[in-house]
């Protein structure tokens, strides 16, 4: 008599319910989470907290911080949207194409992840300076990038791109060339292929890269202050705000503007959440 369809997986479910579980696995994830994220958390808001709510007001919304929230969050997302084409256009050809030395391309995308930062803004204020390759092409026609807001934005596009091309390429890969085959074989054009048959479940991908892009770079540092002359109502960035109230001994009024950053961080930790949950219905 042969066994039925249904004895190897409830063989092996019998199998998984047996394999002991870790007593104290879920305390100890509790303790160091407690440890590493609560606590600091906590410390930032309570030393914010010690002022009065009306000086609170007064240091997040005085006409330096303002600007410096301009110059972190509109520059930030503008980069984002920017890193959104063209990350998408990257993964495209390294999954889509074949050309000599595309491996080396490809491994050299994620070097934004390795680089120290702070090397990544002394490399990009030396080629865009005046006198750098880059700049002295842009010079001649009044385009200043080293020193300037827009020293922030080549940052901010550098630090942030591998997130949109790590996170498009698995979905690329999972999509079967049979989907395009059969929608030019019913007539429909290029365009309407990638609007209709590719875009919708590469859209949330997209969007969740674009998203962590945008939160990386409303944190970056190390690059910022170097390729940026750091000049309020100019291109000072909240986190060099935040460093240079350090510098004037004023901790409670850089934790004032840390806790602002660390709202807008958790509502863009919300949203990339959603856009995962999102994505789920497009799994394939």
């Amino acid at each position: 008599m042969t066994p039925s369809s249904n004895s190897q997986p409830a063989s092996f479910l019998s199998r998984l319910r047996q394999v002991p579980r870790l007593p104290f696995i879920w305390q100890f994830t509790w303790v160091y989470l407690t440890i590493m994220l609560f606590v600091p958390v906590i410390a930032l808001l309570l030393k914010a907290s010690t002022l009065s709510p009306a000086e609170i007001w007064r240091i997040a919304t005085s006409p330096i911080a303002l600007s410096a929230y301009d110059v972190t969050f509109v520059t930030a997302l503008v980069t984002a949207a920017i890193n959104g084409v063209v990350g998408v256009i990257i993964a495209w050809v390294m999954v889509r194409y074949e050309f000599p030395f595309r491996r080396i391309l490809d491994a050299a995308i994620d070097l934004p992840f390795a680089l120290p930062t702070a090397v990544a803004g002394l490399t990009l204020a030396t080629i865009y300076s005046d006198s750098g390759w880059i700049g002295s092409l842009l010079a001649p026609f009044g385009i200043k990038v080293s020193f300037t807001r827009l020293g922030v934005a080549v940052a901010m596009l550098f630090i942030s791109l591998p997130f949109v091309v790590r996170t498009v390429q698995p979905v690329l890969r999972e999509l079967e060339p049979e989907l395009e085959e059969a929608a030019w074989s019913l007539g429909a054009s290029r365009f309407q292929t990638f609007w209709r048959v590719l875009l919708p479940p590469l859209l949330p991908s997209i969007l969740t890269g674009v998203a962590l892009g945008f939160s990386r770079a409303v944190g970056e540092y190390g690059s910022v202050v170097i390729v940026a002359a750091n000049i309020p109502f100019n291109d000072l960035i909240a986190p060099v705000l935040i460093f240079q109230r350090l510098e004037q001994y004023d901790y409670a009024g850089a934790t004032v503007i840390g806790s602002v950053m660390l709202g807008a961080s958790l509502v863009i930790l919300l949203a990339i959440n959603l856009l995962q949950a999102w994505g789920r219905r497009y799994d394939i």
